[in-house]
């Protein structure tokens, strides 16, 4: 019995509550996996799991091999990738969650720059603008927009995304630009669904926050699609910086209301509580750090240094 490879089908299992995500979730059969856990059980002379025709519960025995099985399989892959990593690079899979806008616009090409050179290392890039089950999943870390809403998550906070308030030339020369926060409450806006409170727009006046309900036409679930709606000079939109790519420098797209302070969004990296992060994981946290670093005049992510 090959005991680490059983050991990860029992935390999978556990961890899921089925033996076919399990098997989904591991890339095997749910023979293969009955039968794995099925030797566990025989080789420790006890049962693990008690199964019913509903559900997957784990025994007292389960528990605490649960307890202790994960920091098991963790050490034994961060000794033998740090052996073959120092060689060869990063190999195995990480599967890694992010909102959808921002991964197409920014994330996948930061990645591609991270994989480059480990071409053993393959990219689960799974892109979606609600919040991703990490354990249920199998995800290795989520980048998150926004405070984690879960204690079971660690977080790094590497940098925030600020926003900013645009129209088309087209749209400006038939109505008066706002001066004030309060003025977008004559014109059409666009809302973005995926911002929390899509109809009030958030501002700072003194360290406050001022909200302002604005009036829409136009409802998305995309920051994206919100964009192009401005750009067609359909209205105001309030859309991330690294969504506009050069609207504003080329002039498709104006800034209006910049000299007012609007509240930057904390952009972090998140994973599970209470597990030793793999060298690969850990590797990809350090480079997006400083990509953003890098990247930030393009994009308009300000690293968690600007912060202070």
């Amino acid at each position: 019995m090959d005991l680490i490879r059983t050991l990860r089908v029992f935390v999978a299992t556990a961890e899921t509550g089925s033996f076919t995500a399990a098997a989904r979730r591991l890339g095997i059969s749910n023979r293969l996996t009955s039968k794995d856990l099925a030797d566990l059980e025989a080789r420790l002379g006890t049962r693990l799991f008690q199964r019913t025709t509903r559900k997957l519960g784990l025994t007292p025995a389960g528990a605490e091999l649960l307890a202790r099985a994960p920091a098991v399989i963790e050490e034994v892959d961060d000794m033998l990738g740090a052996i073959r990593e120092d060689s060869q690079g990063f190999s195995g899979v990480l599967r890694i969650s992010a909102p959808v806008t921002f991964g197409e616009i920014y994330l996948a090409r930061m990645l591609s720059r991270f994989a480059a050179p480990h071409p053993d290392l393959t990219i689960d890039l799974r892109l979606d603008d609600a919040y991703a089950d990490l354990a249920g999943e199998g995800i290795d870390l989520a980048f998150r927009i926004g405070t984690p809403d879960s204690f079971a998550l660690r977080q790094r906070r590497i940098g925030a995304i600020r926003s900013v308030v645009v129209a088309s030339p087209g749209y400006l020369s038939d109505h008066p630009a706002p001066v004030r926060p309060e003025d977008l409450l004559a014109h059409d806006c666009i809302l973005d669904s995926n911002r929390r409170d899509a109809g009030r727009w958030i501002f700072l006046r003194d360290g406050a926050e001022q909200a302002v309900e604005v009036r829409s036409r136009f409802h998305v679930n995309s920051a994206r699609a919100a964009r192009d709606l401005a750009l067609a000079g359909l209205g105001i939109a309030f859309c991330p910086r690294f969504v506009l790519g050069d609207a504003l420098e080329t002039g498709r797209l104006i800034a209006v209301l910049d000299a007012v302070e609007r509240p930057a969004h904390p952009l972090g990296i998140v994973y599970l509580e209470g597990r030793t992060l793999p060298r690969k994981v850990r590797a990809l946290i350090d480079f997006a750090v400083e990509d953003i670093r890098r990247s930030g005049a393009v994009t308009g992510l300000r690293t968690a240094d600007d912060l202070t």
